[in-house]
C-alpha cells in the first residue's frame, strides 16, 4: 500500500470567465436553444486543467506530475460525482474554481489494483460559492485484453416506468465537441483503434459528464432552467459511440430520478436530484 498522507488536503485555484463565446459552444453542442440562463452543467467546462501537450502520456493525460496525477496506474475513469447548486451562474461571471483531494484509497477488484481518488470543488463568483461537488475519480490497471467486447443490439429497452425520455445516438462530432469543450484529450473519447486495442473497448467511449449533461438538459426541458439544487450520478457501464442510449427521468415530489438506459434496458448511468 502507498502512502499518500502527502496529497492529502493539496489544493490549487484556477480561474475563468463566463464567455457569449463558450456559452454559444456549449448550446451548439448539445443542440440546447441559447438564452441568458447559464446553464447547468457548464461548470464542467470551466477552469480546465492546461497541461503542455508535451507532457502528455500515450493515453492523452498529462503523463505524470500536476494536480490530479499522484497515481501510476494508467487508466483513469470519472466515476461519479455529486453536485449543489448553491447559487446560478451569470454571463460575464468571473469564476475561480477551488480544488481539493480530500481522500486517495486502494482497493482490489475484478479487474485488479484500483485506486479512488476524491476530489473537492468549489466553484466560487467572488466570495460566494455557486456551486459545490464530490468527485470520484478511479484509477485501474492496463486492460489484460485487447479483444473488445460485444456492442448492445439494436432493441429498444422498456421504458414505460419513465415519464420523461429522450433517445440520443452520440456521435463522433458530438464527443468530438465536448472532448474540446472540456479541453479532454483523453484517447477513448476521439481515436478508435487506441480505445479497441490499448484499452479494450467495442468503440470510442462517450465521456461521462457528457452524459451526466444530457441528464440536466433534459431535466431544465421538463422542469425549466436552473431549477435542480442538487444532482449526483455514478457511472454504472460504459456508453460508445453511435449506438443509441436513452434519457429517462421521473419526479415525485422534490425529487428528481434520472437515468441513462442502454439498448439492454442496463442502466448506464444513475442520477438523482433536488429541486
Amino acid at each position: 500500500m502507498s502512502d499518500w498522507a502527502d496529497w492529502i488536503g493539496k489544493s490549487e485555484t484556477r480561474h475563468d470567465v463566463i464567455t457569449p463565446a463558450l456559452l454559444h459552444r456549449f448550446c451548439a453542442t448539445i443542440n440546447r436553444p441559447v438564452t441568458e440562463d447559464i446553464p447547468q452543467g457548464l461548470h464542467w467546462c470551466l477552469c480546465l486543467p492546461d497541461a503542455p501537450t508535451a507532457e502528455l502520456g500515450v493515453d492523452g493525460h498529462p503523463a505524470k506530475g500536476g494536480f490530479l496525477q499522484p497515481i501510476l496506474l494508467p487508466r483513469r475513469m470519472w466515476a461519479s460525482s455529486s453536485v449543489s447548486f448553491d447559487h446560478p451562474l451569470q454571463l460575464g461571471d468571473q469564476i475561480s474554481r477551488v480544488s481539493t483531494i480530500a481522500s486517495i484509497e486502494e482497493k482490489s477488484g475484478k479487474s485488479g489494483e484500483l485506486v479512488f481518488v476524491t476530489v473537492d470543488h468549489e466553484t466560487r463568483v467572488g466570495q460566494q460559492v455557486a456551486i459545490r461537488e464530490r468527485q470520484n475519480i478511479v484509477y485501474r490497471e492496463p486492460a489484460k485484453t485487447a479483444a473488445p467486447a460485444s456492442l448492445a443490439s439494436n432493441e429498444t429497452p422498456d421504458l414505460e416506468s419513465w415519464d420523461w425520455q429522450q433517445q440520443i445516438i452520440p456521435s463522433e462530432p458530438l464527443l468530438f465537441r465536448y472532448s474540446a469543450l472540456t479541453f479532454n484529450s483523453h484517447r477513448i473519447h476521439y481515436d478508435r483503434p487506441y480505445a479497441i486495442q490499448e484499452e479494450g473497448y467495442p468503440g470510442l467511449v462517450v465521456q461521462g459528464p457528457l452524459m451526466a449533461t444530457l441528464l440536466l438538459n433534459l431535466a431544465a426541458k421538463e422542469l425549466g432552467a436552473n431549477r435542480l439544487t442538487s444532482f449526483s450520478f455514478r457511472g454504472q457501464a460504459p456508453a460508445f459511440a453511435n449506438t443509441a442510449i436513452y434519457l429517462v427521468g421521473k419526479k415525485q415530489d422534490e425529487n428528481i430520478t434520472l437515468a441513462v438506459i442502454g439498448n439492454d434496458g442496463k442502466e448506464i448511468m444513475a442520477a438523482q436530484a433536488t429541486i
